[in-house]
């Protein structure tokens, strides 16, 4: 019986370590990077971005959450915009 009691606390435990490693939230990135205003802020608060796309001067960096996915565009070094939304992945 408490072979059992063991195994399925180890199970439990394991699971949750696994599911705390996963990407943070939308709302929790949103949240970090709330007071970043520059490219060093930004990076700092959530670290290099999973996708980076430019066009002239404008920089598109894509961080992607546990729900969905969070941009921010940088115009030089200043972070203008911040969106949050769905992933792109299609079914």
């Amino acid at each position: 019986m408490q072979s059992r009691l063991a195994a399925f606390a180890i199970s439990f435990l394991t699971v949750f370590a696994l599911t705390a490693c996963g990407p943070p939230s939308k709302e929790d990135m949103l949240a970090k990077a709330k007071d970043a205003k520059t490219r060093a802020q930004l990076e700092s608060a959530l670290g290099k971005p999973d996708d980076v796309s430019k066009l002239g001067p404008v920089e598109k960096w894509t961080y992607k959450a546990r729900n969905g996915q969070v941009v921010f565009l940088l115009v030089g070094e200043t972070v203008t915009i911040e969106a949050a939304g769905p992933s792109n992945k299609k079914n």
